[in-house]
């Protein structure tokens, strides 16, 4: 008899989840896919990845205000002026025509600058959620966005240049907003997240290995 209820809830559960996916908007859409491309795109340290980024984070401003993911949006107008700052990082050349910027592994104290630079923001942000949940948006989840925001935030500017661990940024982002689209109502966003942890991870990987290399040889891969 459990066993049943069990395969009866996993299946209203799947054709739930259909419905939602069914459902989602085009600009939801669009900005998925773009959001996947720039992603793999920095994994393969390609510079592309800034402009084809920047159509995903103005569609997610939209859709996060419309979801009251109030940090989720402020994070993604951050997206939008630090991809240009990195689009101009990742381009910059030498006299030789060499690029500038190789991806390198933090020091202590840019680790520290790092926690730091969360810190901030994390708390900056769950103040002004709280606010906002208390007086204009009940819908928020202050504790949930803030962390998903600050960890981005923090992602978003070690991306920009080319820290390995910004990935670990990435990760702990992408586990926290895979529940919270969920719970808004952005299922086809919450899958995008549950790709995005996959890409970051090997993307981790991929940059360690770049990091080495670079230390060793000097030169970029």
């Amino acid at each position: 008899m459990q066993g049943l209820l069990l395969s009866a809830n996993a299946a209203e559960a799947y054709r739930q989840f259909i419905q939602e996916i069914q459902q989602t908007s085009l600009p939801e859409f669009i900005a998925v896919i773009t959001g996947v491309v720039s992603v793999w795109l920095s994994k393969i340290e390609n510079s592309w990845l800034y402009p084809i980024g920047i159509v995903s984070t103005v569609l997610y401003i939209f859709l996060s205000v419309e979801g009251h993911l109030f940090g989720e949006a402020s994070v993604n107008v951050y997206y939008t002026v630090m991809s240009v700052y990195g689009w101009v990082l990742w381009t910059r050349k030498d006299q030789k025509q060499n690029l500038v910027l190789g991806v390198s592994f933090s020091d202590r104290k840019e680790w520290r600058g790092q926690l730091a630079f969360f810190a901030v923001f994390y708390f900056a942000l769950y103040g002004a959620l709280v606010f906002l949940k208390a007086n204009f948006a009940s819908g928020a989840i202050p504790c949930a966005d803030a962390f998903a925001s600050a960890t981005a935030y923090t992602g978003m500017w070690l991306m920009a240049r080319k820290k390995v661990e910004s990935w670990y940024w990435w990760i702990a982002t992408d586990i926290a907003s895979v529940p919270l689209y969920f719970v808004k109502g952005y299922v086809f966003t919450s899958v995008y997240y549950f790709v995005l942890l996959g890409i970051a991870i090997t993307g981790l990987m991929a940059w360690k290995k770049k990091a080495n290399e670079y230390s060793i040889t000097g030169n970029h891969a």
